[in-house]
């Protein structure tokens, strides 16, 4: 059911200027910055050769990661995401399992147009993590 690690997610003041360390040091590509209204967000992502970067700023004071960036003012690692196959069937099986989808448990629409879910932290050793239907 879990696939591959889809991006690492790092929640900055200003997603743009933190993808620009990542191109200037690595040689990485480096997105356009694309607001998520519908997430409280800007996000960047920084592709590298397996998996990606994805930089969060907020978007706006009422932002869900608004909290985050008061409390971590340097950034930091917000989420981690897999791929999955099959967004619902996923879903159910690990609400079967015990784990939590945070929000009513309808996927969104993500930054790559797919599907999108999150899972309660304190079930997955205190890691926020997103599943991505893919």
């Amino acid at each position: 059911m879990l696939g591959r690690l889809n991006h690492v997610a790092i929640a900055v003041k200003d997603a743009e200027k933190a993808a620009k360390i990542y191109g200037a040091a690595f040689g990485a590509e480096i997105s356009a910055a694309v607001p998520l209204p519908e997430h409280g967000v800007i996000t960047v992502f920084v592709t590298l050769p397996n998996t990606k970067i994805e930089f969060i700023q907020p978007l706006g004071e009422a932002s869900p990661i608004a909290k985050f960036i008061e409390r971590n003012a340097d950034g930091g690692i917000h989420h981690i995401c897999y791929d999955v196959p099959d967004i619902i069937a996923a879903r159910d099986k690990l609400i079967g399992e015990g784990a939590r989808v945070l929000g009513d448990g309808v996927p969104k629409i993500g930054a790559h147009g797919k599907p999108v879910l999150f899972l309660h932290p304190k079930d997955f050793s205190g890691a926020l993590v997103e599943i991505e239907q893919n």
